[in-house]
């Protein structure tokens, strides 16, 4: 008989997973990958704000990036940074008959047993779409 143990996935790997998640406005499948006591904090214009627990803090992203217009993530990386994960992605939106925005997040994730625990978070803001 084989037993197998399960793995924890790394802080990149969930990362990864969430940002893949993020690219294709699965907003069910990135709540999965926060732990119920996920904190997100950002830094957005018109100011700064806090969400906690998951369905609050997927319905920020929700709310930026859902919605019926054109999405793409133009540039993404990441790197760490201590015992954090910093990571970034570039979007650019464009609306059916309106003009073609782009903002830039950078995060800051905190993971434990494979789960985002915290999330920080600063936007540039929508900026015109020609820019990027």
């Amino acid at each position: 008989m084989t037993t197998s143990t399960p793995t924890t996935q790394t802080t990149s790997s969930v990362a990864d997973l969430f940002l893949a998640a993020l690219i294709q406005r699965d907003f069910a499948t990135m709540t999965t990958y926060l732990a119920p006591e996920v904190t997100l904090r950002g830094l957005i214009p018109p100011g700064p704000f806090t969400a906690v627990g998951p369905d609050p803090a997927i319905e920020r992203f929700r709310g930026w990036f859902g919605g019926p217009d054109d999405f793409t993530v133009v540039d993404s990386g990441r790197e760490r940074i201590g015992n954090k994960l910093g990571m970034h992605w570039l979007v650019r939106m464009r609306p059916a008959n309106g003009a073609t925005r782009v903002a830039e997040q950078r995060v800051f994730l905190t993971t434990d047993n494979g789960e985002i625990t915290g999330i920080d978070l600063l936007c540039s803001g929508w900026q015109p779409g020609d820019r990027a």
